[in-house]
């Protein structure tokens, strides 16, 4: 086909056809799909009289007339307003809490595509700057009247740390936070890169005592944004894991209307009072912290 329509002996090329093979079939995917219109309703709640920041939460209607509701049930927006309609003045309590603890452990210290994949998401700096800025960290600002180096060497695929630098990481989480906060012995990640080059250390600060609050006056907001984002991190990976309760929280509103919210509870910040690890928009909700809350509680609506 190629020769006929293209250039006679041209070579398709083994990745080439079946890449093609991939985008043509993806393709008929696309043009044979059939949008199907659905609607959910959502219940913005918190505890009775709280209204203060971080008590209120979502969720989602799942059963009504004391059954489960489909996915597709829901199907225009009139039949939405309908049961919309019939929630007004409703009560809202909660019915039924499950729990399950789950340890969490932290993010290994950065490494040159770690840091540019963090400062991507969480200051939307791009590759270039991130190493533009990196770089004048690495070669230092004046202090006391010399220059010191902020951080190590930016172009590292090693998540290692100088038992020296362990040492100082561990007395500072202690200062800042207490013993509860700190480990008995270094946490020690392995290396994701088989061909990792030991010979540099992960990116950290180069003292860890140089707190980002200490130097803000002395950077550039960049600088000191990355700098915070590095130090953070850094503190954060030789801390306790975070322990937290994964809860689901059905919660029964008026007459056989059932809403769920799943998400979760902080049992222990540990790590996670420091610094959580951000994630690329995948379309996914980001997972939902939910307040305390017990058995019986009565809720007031805030939105639906």
């Amino acid at each position: 086909l190629l020769w006929k329509k293209i250039r006679p002996g041209l070579s398709a090329g083994r990745v080439q056809s079946v890449a093609l093979r991939l985008i043509c079939e993806r393709e008929k995917e696309i043009k044979d799909f059939v949008p199907q219109e659905y609607w959910t309703i959502r219940a913005d709640l918190a505890g009775r009289g709280d209204d203060s920041p971080g008590t209120a939460f979502s969720a989602d209607l799942v059963e009504m007339d004391g059954g489960k509701l489909d996915k597709f049930q829901i199907g225009n927006q009139e039949a939405a307003a309908a049961i919309v309609s019939r929630l007004t003045g409703a009560a809202y309590a909660v019915k039924e809490i499950r729990r399950k603890e789950v340890k969490r452990n932290p993010a290994p210290p950065f490494t040159t595509s770690t840091l540019q994949q963090e400062a991507s998401r969480k200051l939307r700096f791009s590759a270039k700057k991130t190493m533009s800025i990196a770089q004048k960290l690495y070669e230092g600002i004046a202090l006391d009247e010399e220059m010191k180096g902020l951080i190590t060497y930016m172009r590292t695929d090693s998540v290692h740390l100088a038992e020296s630098a362990l040492y100082s990481i561990k007395e500072k989480i202690i200062a800042l936070y207490g013993k509860a906060y700190c480990l008995k012995h270094p946490r020690v990640f392995k290396q994701k890169s088989k061909n990792a080059q030991e010979a540099h250390e992960a990116i950290r600060p180069t003292d860890i005592t140089l707190t980002p609050e200490a130097l803000q006056a002395r950077l550039t907001p960049d600088q000191y944004r990355l700098y915070d984002l590095i130090w953070k991190r850094t503190i954060a990976c030789q801390m306790a894991q975070a322990v937290l309760d994964a809860v689901a929280v059905d919660i029964a509103a008026g007459d056989g209307f059932l809403f769920r919210a799943t998400g979760s509870t902080v049992v222990f910040p540990g790590f996670m009072k420091v610094y959580t690890e951000g994630k690329d928009d995948d379309g996914n909700e980001k997972e939902m912290m939910l307040p305390q809350l017990s058995e019986g509680q009565g809720l007031d609506l805030q939105a639906l």
